[in-house]
């Protein structure tokens, strides 16, 4: 990630970019570097070096985050696996890592704010971020059930009947339920790795959404086994 982007690609500094970062009076540059007993060269000298300085930190901040991008899509990769597999116990695993990776970025929050401050300017903007969509049971497909039919039963060798007649749907039923949340789960993972956890508020939004779909994911699983055993 370039300073204020999630590129990757290796970083080059240009002269302009030094120039507007020490784009200030003779006064300003005093104040800011120290007195050179009115040696404006100097000054400027001492100015370029600490913007220098303060664009090197900024590199070492944003190449947390695009290693932060690439674990997270590696991440979202094993839960893809680990889903399919339904390795409950790997993918909490998983999501502790994403929580991990998330933390460690958010430890360059406070430095790109001081270091973008320091040089006179505003971090380069973002693209426009997703939104976050919240899946819950009631979006999932229906599980179909003999207590579900309107017509009653006279006894229940009926019932068991219908039951009977209705588990080759049910079983699909719950195979896409669990398609659906494993399917959005891993989505929301590689939603925010894309942008290298880098916008706080969206990185705290998808790690909860991450959780909430994991929970759901798990009430599939149960309600599968509880259903066909």
């Amino acid at each position: 990630m370039g300073t204020g982007t999630t590129s990757g690609p290796t970083r080059q500094r240009h002269t302009e970019d030094l120039l507007a970062a020490v784009s200030m009076t003779s006064a300003q540059l005093a104040q800011a570097v120290g007195r050179f007993d009115g040696d404006t060269p100097a000054m400027v000298t001492a100015a370029i070096r600490t913007a220098e300085r303060a664009f090197e930190e900024l590199d070492a901040c944003y190449e947390v985050i695009d290693d932060a991008s690439a674990t997270g899509r590696a991440i979202a990769a094993r839960l893809s696996a680990l889903l399919a597999a339904e390795d409950e116990p790997g993918v909490g695993l998983e999501l502790d890592a994403l929580d991990t990776v998330s933390a460690r970025v958010r430890g360059t929050d406070r430095a790109r704010e001081l270091l973008h401050r320091v040089l006179g300017r505003e971090e380069a903007a973002e693209r426009a971020l997703p939104a976050v969509r919240r899946l819950t049971g009631a979006d999932l497909p229906a599980l179909p059930s003999a207590y579900a039919d309107d017509a009653g039963f006279d006894d229940l060798m009926a019932f068991a009947a219908r039951e009977e007649e209705l588990a080759p749907r049910l079983r699909e039923a719950h195979a896409e339920r669990l398609r659906e949340v494993a399917a959005h789960l891993v989505h929301v993972v590689e939603q925010v790795a894309a942008v290298g956890f880098a916008d706080e508020a969206f990185a705290g939004e998808s790690a909860h959404e991450a959780r909430r779909a994991h929970e759901l994911w798990v009430r599939c699983l149960a309600e599968r086994r509880r259903d066909l055993g």
